[in-house]
């Protein structure tokens, strides 16, 4: 069921919102080769904590998943779209180290007053390649054009055309398998918002909807694959992703960042 926000529901979430935005610059700042992964987690929890907020995907169990998430921030490195699990080895039984050139997506979902906001920044590890770079630039593009779009009267598909359209102009690959989502009372909330599709499909956005919005562009391949640890997806053939996200309001004269 979609759920329409209170005026003081959107005043929390807009406190919330900014001190979310906070935590990401200062874990965006930390990024740099040689630092181990796990330091960005513990950062995470420090500054969830310290304004008597606290992590939303720590514990958290989605439907179908086969445990409970066992950290507070996801971070998906290189090929990882998403939800790369920082406080666990990598696939080989090493501890995740950022090197120079990878690209980094910080995933954090924060309770504030019971209020829930999501988003997401990918980061470059020092010098990172051209094709990278336009990636990340080109998928934060879309982040804003979705937004954009994101229009009381308009449907939630507007999103995903606005968003897609930005994609197939620099020939990435859209993944289609995850895609944004309602947010505020839970971490996942109707309605589901993909990153493609028809301005005449889906749900009519009204204010005082919020929803995550949150392209993930490959370099490559759209179609990805599920990692045996329960949460991490990655490109199918290997090549980078990125990923941006905002949470956002409905409102009569367009749509509100509040993770701005």
């Amino acid at each position: 069921m979609i759920t329409i926000k209170t005026k003081e529901d959107i005043a929390t979430l807009r406190q919330g919102g900014k001190r979310h935005a906070a935590i990401l610059r200062e874990l965006a700042k930390m990024v740099k080769p040689g630092l181990p992964v796990i330091d960005l987690e513990n950062r995470a929890r420090e500054l969830c904590a310290e304004n008597g907020d606290s992590a939303a995907f720590l514990h958290y169990q989605p439907k179908g998943a086969p445990r409970p998430y066992p950290a507070a921030l996801c971070v998906s490195i290189n090929d990882e779209v998403v939800h790369g699990i920082p406080n666990e080895p990598d696939k080989n039984g090493q501890q995740k180290i950022l090197k120079e050139g990878d690209i980094v997506s910080m995933d954090l979902g924060l309770v504030h007053k019971k209020m829930i906001t999501d988003s997401a920044v990918t980061v470059a590890v020092g010098k990172i390649s051209d094709e990278c770079a336009k990636l990340l630039e080109v998928t934060k593009e879309a982040l804003m054009a979705g937004i954009k779009a994101a229009k009381a009267g308009k449907r939630v598909g507007a999103i995903g055309e606005a968003i897609e359209r930005v994609a197939l102009a620099h020939g990435y690959g859209v993944v289609e398998d995850l895609a944004g989502h309602g947010v505020g009372y839970a971490v996942h909330e109707d309605p589901y918002v993909p990153n493609y599709g028809s301005s005449k499909k889906g749900a009519i956005l009204k204010p005082g909807m919020v929803l995550a919005l949150e392209p993930m562009f490959n370099l490559g391949t759209k179609k990805v694959i599920f990692e045996n640890d329960g949460y991490t997806f990655r490109t199918a053939d290997g090549r980078p992703s990125a990923h941006f996200e905002h949470t956002i309001v409905i409102t009569k004269s367009g749509a509100e960042i509040l993770t701005a």
